[in-house]
């Protein structure tokens, strides 16, 4: 399991409380396996369970960034499973998308601020089929100065996180 950086722990509980400003409670852990950490907390009553994890590699000629981090979310309540969100760490160029290649499979996600979104949820069902399957994850965006960042993830332990996701949050 990984062990959150001080930052990285802030970014979540900062996630949680975007992810359901009203009604928000304490975020819990799950567990974890590899590079991937699950976490939940309430969010107006009904349980929302997401698990996170950081690059292992950053590339890009930029003097500023914040942490990037790769997320994806159950919400029973709203029938959402598996919901793929990336933070860049800086705000994109506008209508730039993002690229993310797993094992040769590339997926086109739409931008906005500094998150990425799939375009809907056969897309994110297909972006994790393929983490599934995957050993690694290269994403490739642009902030808005035209820097590109390349961002390199491990998908050891996602699986295993998700199953962890999954029993936490069922979503029928």
């Amino acid at each position: 399991m990984i062990r959150l950086t001080g930052s990285l722990l802030f970014f979540m509980v900062f996630v949680a409380a975007s992810m359901a400003p009203a009604g928000a409670q304490t975020l819990q852990e799950l567990g974890g396996h590899g590079k991937w950490t699950a976490y939940s907390f309430k969010d107006g009553g009904n349980t929302v369970c997401y698990m996170a994890s950081a690059p292992t590699k950053q590339r890009g000629n930029y003097k500023k960034r914040g942490e990037p981090y790769a997320l994806v979310t159950n919400r029973p309540a709203r029938k959402t499973k598996g919901e793929v969100n990336f933070v860049a760490g800086y705000t994109f160029k506008k209508d730039a998308p993002l690229t993310v290649t797993i094992n040769k499979k590339k997926f086109e996600l739409f931008t906005t601020d500094d998150r990425a979104w799939s375009p809907d949820a056969k897309t994110d069902e297909s972006l994790v089929n393929a983490m599934v399957r995957g050993s690694s994850m290269t994403v490739v965006g642009h902030s808005s100065r035209d820097t590109k960042t390349t961002d390199t993830y491990s998908l050891s332990g996602f699986t295993a996180t998700k199953k962890l996701v999954d029993r936490a949050c069922p979503v029928k």
